[in-house]
């Protein structure tokens, strides 16, 4: 399958946003943040959708609506935004919104499939560069601030007070979010792209309590996950979501299920 350029592209996009999101997933998932992953996604739809109608990239409605999106809810508060009815209002609204879009420019329905559900084989040389230089700030950037990060994911309240400036951590990850989202969703799509961003990290921390442990078990499960998926896409002609999603929600009961054995032994031991 490697003679073919579509299939070179896809491996390489899909292994550099598998890194991305295995990095980033740990500290979303630290945070209790899968939800607003899930909402960033419906709006990055919705800034595709208006790419397409104004004639524009789609990477630029992406990350034009997402980045707004994360300074609404930077300001709104998390612990606010969590309420069930701002998080409907906003899903709605940016479905709606989408959907409009989508009617206005008159676009095709393999295009909406396409935003939906993703098309890491549609991918060109040229987006794959965007995705380059996507991936490496986003690792630069959670490097550069991986102690503030890891320490206000890890004990908020040891964070508050030590005196870290709790609410700019907040917003400048939220932000830095919405710059990984608008890179997920070419290739499961915005209603896959929470999976690949949370579901890894939350396998990894079955298997080890290290930190940097999990950031690299996360990365390894997110990238195996891409790589059965594309595989399995292209001998079967199924769609290469189903299988990354798959793959990923697999490894998470399997950790589960080791989680389960270590604690039998572990009452066994101890009676």
């Amino acid at each position: 399958m490697f003679q073919y350029d579509f299939m070179q592209h896809a491996f390489i996009a899909g292994t550099l946003i598998a890194v991305m999101c295995g990095v980033i997933g740990v500290f979303i998932v630290a945070r209790s943040l899968s939800f607003i992953a899930h909402t960033l996604s419906h709006i990055g739809f919705a800034g595709a959708a208006f790419a397409a109608y104004a004639g524009i990239d789609p990477l630029a409605g992406l990350l034009a609506f997402t980045l707004l999106g994360a300074l609404g809810v930077g300001q709104m508060g998390v612990r606010m935004f969590r309420r069930d009815a701002s998080i409907s209002v906003i899903l709605s609204l940016a479905l709606a919104l989408g959907i409009l879009f989508l009617s206005l420019g008159n676009v095709q329905g393999n295009y909406s499939r396409t935003l939906l559900f993703g098309s890491v084989v549609g991918i060109d040389l040229q987006d794959i560069w965007l995705i380059v230089v996507i991936t490496i700030f986003v690792i630069l950037v959670l490097g550069a601030g991986y102690r503030w990060l890891k320490f206000d994911s890890f004990d908020q309240v040891g964070a508050e007070a030590a005196g870290l400036p709790i609410r700019w951590i907040s917003i400048g990850f939220l932000l830095l979010m919405a710059v990984a989202v608008s890179a997920t969703v070419q290739i499961v799509g915005a209603l896959l792209v929470f999976a690949l961003m949370t579901v890894p990290a939350a396998a990894a921390r079955f298997f080890t309590q290290s930190i940097f442990g999990m950031i690299l078990l996360s990365s390894l499960i997110a990238i195996l996950g891409v790589w059965f998926g594309l595989t399995a896409g292209y001998y079967t002609n199924a769609p290469v979501s189903f299988f990354i999603v798959a793959f990923d929600a697999a490894v998470y009961f399997i950790g589960m299920a080791f989680q389960a054995i270590i604690r039998r032994r572990r009452g066994a031991e101890t009676a």
